[in-house]
């Protein structure tokens, strides 16, 4: 009896095997989605759009990118992870939902949890830009202003716990300064108001301000990640200009429900992986300032895993200044 229990269930998990095999084999026989938890024409929103394509074109199916934007993406991130485990809806996640674990802690999905990583895309480093009416001409500078008036600079960000909101946490712990911040819905309207003088300082993606930065209204100080960034060479890093070891950018990468296949995770992973070494899709990706980042999907899990254990500190630092 033991014996035909031991046949029977080896049968059917050679079945189960089989069938998830022929479900890779013929995945996708219909268009995809990749749902973008914030605006369009956010950073994240660029990166979804350049990655979708070039997804599509190697699938033979194409890859429709759908905004569900806000509360700092964890709207996206809920629809996702409730949507049907079968590879067709699929997550544009960045930085901000490893911050999310902790700032908000059991609201939305459990990103470690709930779904599944696919594919680190790549990332982008913030830069640091203030209205030209203020006095600062460098990071230095900005910090000693900063220091004088407590409270009194206002930075702007693109919702709570996004990328460009911890960033500027970041720098005022490790600067020792205390300014103000504003949120907005996205990057775009963040800029709106920092060209109006609405606001004096913003941690703004690449990608959203590069436009911007030959205007006489905004000056650029720094950009955010260890290395020099390549979309604005002639800029310091803020770790050479003022705080060393200073290191941070906004990440994306692809997700899926918890329970896809492997082998359809499999597939999207080395598809994606492929394109992210196309010599087209890098020309794109470039200039929007996106460096490519690529890799299996247990490595962006331990990403994942390293990025939610280091907001965790600055989050908690951020929660004890505010009580001050």
């Amino acid at each position: 009896m033991a014996l035909y229990h031991r046949m029977i269930c080896t049968a059917f998990a050679f079945l189960c095997a089989m069938s998830g095999a022929a479900s890779a084999q013929t995945y996708p026989n219909r268009p995809i989605r990749l749902i973008v938890g914030f605006a369009a024409g956010s950073s994240g929103d660029v990166a979804g759009r350049i990655i979708a394509q070039a997804l599509g074109n190697r699938l033979g199916q194409s890859v429709i990118v759908e905004n569900r934007p806000g509360a700092s993406s964890m709207i996206a991130n809920e629809y996702v992870a409730r949507a049907p485990k079968d590879g067709y809806t699929l997550l544009l996640a960045t930085i901000a939902a490893t911050i999310n674990t902790t700032l908000m802690p059991g609201k939305g999905p459990d990103f470690q949890k709930d779904l599944a990583p696919v594919v680190l895309v790549g990332s982008i480093p913030n830069i640091l830009v203030v209205n030209s009416q203020v006095e600062a001409k460098n990071v230095k500078e900005l910090i000693a202003l900063a220091k004088a008036k407590p409270n009194e600079l206002l930075f702007g960000a693109s919702g709570l716990g996004s990328g460009p909101h911890m960033t500027a946490e970041l720098f005022q712990q490790m600067a020792s300064v205390q300014m103000t911040g504003v949120l907005y819905p996205g990057s775009a309207q963040t800029v709106t108001d920092l060209i109006a003088g609405r606001i004096q300082v913003m941690f703004s993606p690449a990608s959203t301000v590069a436009g911007f930065l030959k205007q006489s209204s905004v000056r650029a100080l720094a950009t955010t990640q260890a290395k020099r960034a390549s979309i604005a060479p002639e800029l310091p890093t803020i770790s050479e200009a003022a705080l060393p070891g200073f290191d941070t950018g906004v990440w994306f990468g692809i997700l899926a429900p918890t329970g896809t296949d492997a082998a359809i995770i499999d597939k999207l992973s080395s598809t994606a992986n492929e394109a992210l070494k196309d010599p087209e899709v890098l020309k794109q990706l470039h200039a929007q300032g996106l460096d490519a980042l690529g890799g299996s999907p247990d490595d962006f899990r331990k990403y994942i895993a390293s990025e939610t254990e280091r907001w965790a500190k600055v989050v908690h630092e951020m929660k004890g200044l505010k009580k001050k």
